[in-house]
């Protein structure tokens, strides 16, 4: 019987990877601009503002984030709430960052991660003719910078929207 138990294998320990990751998964708030032409060909600029919070699960193995946004246009007009839930955390397999994505317009998706210094970079995995690239700065942890850029069928990269994010 004791042959048997090691024979099963035992989860995943949370390793120095998710206390490197978890300086960019706070609680926060932000505030910031979606791009002319951001959410598709012909949308207008907007503002937006949101806040998202974090929790570990599977005793810190993956970081959980909850994301809520109301973009409004230039003039005030609300025009809508985006929402995304969001699950990363190293991959010992891969030897790297992976986060999947789900949100309220329907797009679920699986993402690579590095960390570079104080920058955290995630891109869409393979080749969709719609690819993402989200990048967090925490030069400043005061004042994470944050931005969204996507490539349309492997062509430039282009931002879609940046914020300013403040821990709460």
């Amino acid at each position: 019987m004791v042959a048997d138990l090691d024979r099963v294998p035992k989860p995943i320990v949370a390793g120095p990877e998710m206390e490197v990751l978890a300086r960019f998964c706070r609680d926060m708030t932000w505030t910031g601009i979606v791009e002319a032409g951001g959410m598709g060909p012909g949308t207008p600029a907007m503002t937006a503002r949101g806040s998202g919070r974090h929790e570990r699960i599977q005793d810190g193995r993956w970081i959980v984030g909850t994301y809520e946004q109301d973009q409004f246009l230039l003039n005030g007009t609300r025009m809508l709430t985006w929402q995304l839930h969001w699950v990363v955390g190293w991959d010992p397999a891969s030897g790297g960052y992976r986060a999947t994505f789900a949100d309220n317009y329907g797009r679920c998706g699986v993402m690579r991660g590095r960390i570079d210094g104080d920058r955290l970079t995630f891109e869409t995995i393979g080749e969709p003719t719609v690819r993402l690239r989200l990048v967090w700065d925490a030069t400043d942890p005061l004042d994470v910078l944050w931005r969204n850029e996507t490539s349309v069928d492997g062509g430039p990269w282009t931002l879609v929207e940046a914020y300013h994010c403040t821990p709460v």
